[in-house]
């Protein structure tokens, strides 16, 4: 407590888990796509999708106790922990990607369980299939996850399509988070060289997701839903003068489903800070208000922010300010009370 009281309580609010054993869901269904892993070293395994090599991980991605251990060498107090996007399974059969949403959602809660002052869950959901999600989604809510995990899109549907709005809704009746985060990115088939599809299809993937949600009018018809961007929101806030003076110029185009300006919802969600530019960072808090950007790392892989807090606490600013980002906007978004922890 002392040492907490030294320093700023500290929640990283984008954090990814996967169990350390995955039945093969190949096997069991009878068609492919789904991944496995491959323990061929102690401490490390092989991310595999059809025997294909994906990623390599260590054991910080599946072991809460090695998790622990590292977020006290990082001083991080709270991990939000959600799966990693290429389990979300949205191409397969709905009652498959049920199966597979249930077994990864069991698993986090476990955890979450075990360690309740250090993780919080978030669930991943059949979302092809609203109904199957809001099913599961209402799951998630009993076995004590605070929110789900959702990509920046859905197959063919953006998160403007009216297929995917009884799910936001029930996630405000329910008071469950939700965090955006991209996957499968658009034109990757474009992008073959120099890691692109996670250098621009990300960033693109976001803006997708953000302006699919104003101009859909989903924060427009549900106020009170919390909703979290990854990656700072990717592109969105760097082009957000081309987003708002297309809207002015073309509103026929723009103003379709929702005639309120993208630039009124600034403040009304949630950006995470893994931004890795403290210009960059200066100006989402100044765009969306520093009580809505949460410190998000992408623990435990390389292209998130590999010091927790490091770009936040090197600001020139108040211990406050930097708490707000630290923990204060995290806590809001969860709807959750420092209290819970400590």
């Amino acid at each position: 407590m002392c040492e907490i009281t030294s320093r700023n309580f500290t929640v990283d609010i984008h954090t990814h888990i996967l169990p350390e054993h995955i039945p093969n869901f190949r096997e069991r269904f009878g068609y492919g796509g789904f991944i496995n892993l491959d323990h061929h070293v102690p401490c490390r395994a092989r991310m595999l999708k059809d025997g294909e090599f994906f990623r390599e991980i260590e054991d910080n991605c599946w072991s809460p106790e090695a998790r622990i251990k590292e977020c006290g060498h990082h001083h991080v107090d709270v991990q939000v922990l959600s799966t990693v996007p290429v389990m979300f399974s949205y191409w397969a059969k709905p009652e498959h990607t049920l199966e597979v949403s249930q077994f990864l959602n069991d698993h986090i809660a476990d955890i979450c369980h075990r360690y309740p002052d250090r993780f919080v869950g978030l669930g991943t959901l059949p979302m092809q299939a609203p109904d199957l999600a809001i099913q599961e989604l209402r799951r998630c809510k009993e076995i004590g996850l605070k929110g789900i995990e959702i990509g920046t899109h859905i197959n063919d549907w953006n998160l403007d399509a009216p297929e995917l709005f009884p799910i936001f809704e029930a996630c405000q009746d329910l008071d469950m988070a939700i965090f955006v985060h991209p996957w499968d990115m658009m034109s990757k088939e474009k992008m073959p060289k120099y890691w692109l599809p996670w250098l621009v299809g990300m960033p693109a993937e976001s803006s997708l997701a953000i302006c699919s949600m104003i101009f859909g009018g989903v924060f427009e018809r549900l106020p009170k839903l919390r909703v979290a961007f990854a990656h700072g929101g990717g592109s969105f806030p760097a082009t957000l003068g081309r987003v708002q003076h297309g809207f002015d110029v073309r509103p026929d185009l723009c103003a379709v489903d929702n005639n309120v300006a993208p630039r009124d919802y600034m403040g009304k969600f949630w950006l995470d800070s893994l931004v890795h530019d403290p210009k960059m960072l200066e100006y989402v808090v100044a765009l969306v208000g520093e009580n809505r950007v949460a410190l998000g790392t992408d623990y435990p892989f390389p292209l998130g922010e590999l010091e927790p807090g490091k770009l936040i606490n090197g600001m020139p600013w108040s211990h406050e300010r930097k708490g707000k980002l630290l923990h204060g906007a995290a806590l809001e978004w969860l709807n959750m009370d420092l209290g819970q922890f400590i």
